[in-house]
């Protein structure tokens, strides 16, 4: 029997090869001599980077990069095992977790330090990048990548704007001569499923500012000042992507590597799916599992269990779902090729001896999941 195993991590709790390893465990109880293939998977946010280093046997990096407020932050990425892919999450360098809540403004914030981990992958020789960008603290466009990448944004007086969403009313000229030229070679991947345009009342002030920190009056300051960045890129670049379908990700980043990088949108599921080359070990698989901390509808839309699920129901392979906590709505999973959902829970549990005794728990479900699956096989016969 050839299992394959495809789970997402836990968030704040376990990595996805960590929930991969429970999973087997508890199936290895059953059926000792069953193939199993472990394939930690993401959906482009958290965990992105650990789940393809981990899919791919490559490394974690560490490069010291500039935090949203402009001070200093290690930041973690990935480089896969064919050694010319990195994977970064924008979070790491310019995510809202790294400011205090009492200090988020996006009227400051920068994805600068987004842009040193894009030249920290160039200057490691890599060719291709995927890029994960939900969580950001940030609105400014992707202004402060670009500057980190060598373009000038320049006001007035032909002086570098400073850090922030707010400076960008302020934005005269752009000058690429000096972006960095190893960009042209680089093929970039943006893994999102946003499809917020840069502006308006669906755009990114005005769905994400808040969350950032921006009160009203703010995020209509920010929207201003995002549309004059798209009319200054308009008129000097002569590009204009201000409603392309996520060019509002992550406060307007998702515009700016469109425009800097020429990135590629992919939906984040699809591009960790295909860097794991999942759907190969799927073609023969006899039984499916994957995971996640909580199922309910939002795992219909894009997810890493029902994007596993729709891949494995392409070769006919049954899928079985686990999860830390069932929501009441969750079965519009099934429509989406899920065939059986299960908690980890035993029965009433607290959150934290839930998270104490995750890996435990885990196993404890693959096993009674795997059972059910053998009797089901003995009825059919």
């Amino acid at each position: 029997m050839k299992i394959v195993i495809a789970p997402q991590g836990f968030k704040g709790n376990l990595t996805a090869l960590q929930v991969a390893r429970a999973i087997e465990n508890g199936i290895k109880r059953v059926v000792p001599n069953a193939t199993t293939t472990i394939k930690p998977m993401a959906d482009g946010g958290e965990g992105t980077v650990q789940a393809l280093v981990d899919a791919t046997g490559g490394e974690i990096m560490v490069t010291e990069v500039t935090d949203p407020l402009g001070g200093r932050v290690n930041a973690h990425w990935g480089i896969l095992s064919d050694k010319v892919t990195a994977v970064i999450e924008m979070a790491s360098a310019s995510g809202l977790p790294l400011v205090p809540p009492e200090k988020r403004n996006p009227l400051v914030t920068t994805t600068y330090g987004t842009g040193e981990l894009i030249r920290a992958a160039l200057d490691r020789d890599c060719r291709k990048l995927i890029i994960g960008i939900g969580g950001s603290a940030t609105n400014d466009g992707g202004a402060g990548m670009a500057q980190a990448l060598g373009a000038k944004l320049l006001d007035a007086n032909g002086k570098e704007l400073t850090f922030g969403g707010a400076a960008l009313a302020k934005l005269e000229r752009i000058d690429v001569s000096n972006l960095d030229p190893r960009l042209a070679d680089f093929d970039v991947t943006l893994a999102s499923d946003v499809n917020n345009p840069l502006c308006g009342p669906r755009g990114a002030s005005a769905i994400y500012g808040p969350q950032k920190g921006a009160a009203p009056e703010m995020v209509k300051q920010l929207d201003a000042a995002l549309a004059h960045y798209a009319d200054a890129i308009q008129k000097d670049l002569g590009i204009d992507f201000r409603e392309v379908p996520g060019a509002g990700a992550a406060g307007g980043l998702g515009m700016g590597l469109m425009v800097f990088l020429k990135a590629k949108m992919i939906p984040g599921i699809d591009v960790v799916i295909k860097a794991t080359n999942l759907v190969a070990d799927l073609k023969d698989a006899d039984l499916v599992f994957t995971a996640e901390g909580r199922i309910d509808r939002q795992s219909a839309m894009g997810k890493v269990p029902t994007g596993v699920a729709l891949k494995a129901k392409e070769f006919g392979s049954p899928v079985i779902a686990l999860a830390g906590e069932v929501a009441d709505d969750y079965r519009v999973v099934f429509e989406q090729g899920i065939d059986a959902v299960l908690s980890i829970a035993p029965g009433p549990i607290s959150l934290e001896q839930s998270v104490a005794d995750a890996e435990k728990l885990i196993a404890n479900a693959a096993e009674c999941a795997m059972k059910l699956f053998l009797c089901n096989i003995n009825i059919k016969e």
